[in-house]
């Protein structure tokens, strides 16, 4: 069963979250202090964190660097809640490592469509029995959702390895962001363009040689991305 974690101050919001997750069919653990939070994400290990950015003892944005640094953790998404609504604030979510940005006030049918959305995995349509995807010293494995560069393996996060699975699979392709968007978040609607961005950016950091000059995932002026290997 999939294990949502919880970690808001505002006791009247956590409620409604944690019973409207319950009520779908989700296992959910719940905090209202950042520290207590981290120490639970790390004991517990959940499939998706839905946080707060503003906590008691700890910053929601200090926790989602500190989960994206932690190679036993990096994997897991995160969902940020917050009151700012700023496009400074959602650049900064972003780059803290956040998967998606929800603003406060929201409609529970949103914030479910979106928990929905960024734990959806996209499916291995039209790879058959095979289960990795190789192109030079990159290796990336399906099955195993595991990426290596030569012998290294890179540690990506659930988003970083989708978005590298749909370039892959279309190498050579031009992708355009809001076919990303719909391949790998879902739900196109929800989710900012700049998402993309952002996510390729750390992709380039990861697999690049030299991520200020890639030779891997090029950048097409006004349209998109194109994976040449």
């Amino acid at each position: 069963m999939t294990t949502i974690m919880l970690i808001e101050d505002d006791k009247m919001l956590l409620k409604n979250l944690d019973d409207k997750l319950t009520k779908e069919g989700f296992t959910v653990s719940t905090a209202s202090d950042g520290e207590i939070g981290l120490k639970k994400i790390r004991e517990e290990a959940p499939d998706l964190i839905v946080l707060d950015i503003m906590l008691p003892t700890l910053d929601g944005l200090s926790i989602c660097r500190m989960v994206r640094h932690d190679p036993s953790t990096a994997h897991i998404p995160i969902i940020m809640l917050t009151a700012r609504g700023t496009e400074v604030d959602k650049i900064v979510g972003l780059e803290s490592g956040a998967d998606d940005y929800i603003v406060k006030p929201f409609g529970l049918g949103e914030f479910l469509a979106r928990v929905r959305a960024v734990l959806r995995r996209p499916a291995a349509h039209g790879m058959g029995k095979q289960n990795e995807i190789i192109s030079d010293n990159l290796r990336l494995n399906l099955t195993s959702r595991r990426v290596f560069k030569g012998e290294e393996e890179i540690k990506l996060s659930n988003k970083e390895f989708d978005l590298l699975t749909e370039l892959m699979r279309n190498k050579n392709a031009v992708l355009s962001r809001d076919l990303i968007l719909t391949k790998v978040w879902g739900y196109d609607y929800f989710v900012d363009k700049r998402t993309v961005d952002v996510h390729i950016r750390w992709l380039r950091e990861k697999i690049e040689d030299d991520p200020s000059n890639p030779k891997r995932i090029m950048t097409v002026r006004g349209v998109g991305y194109r994976f040449e290997g």
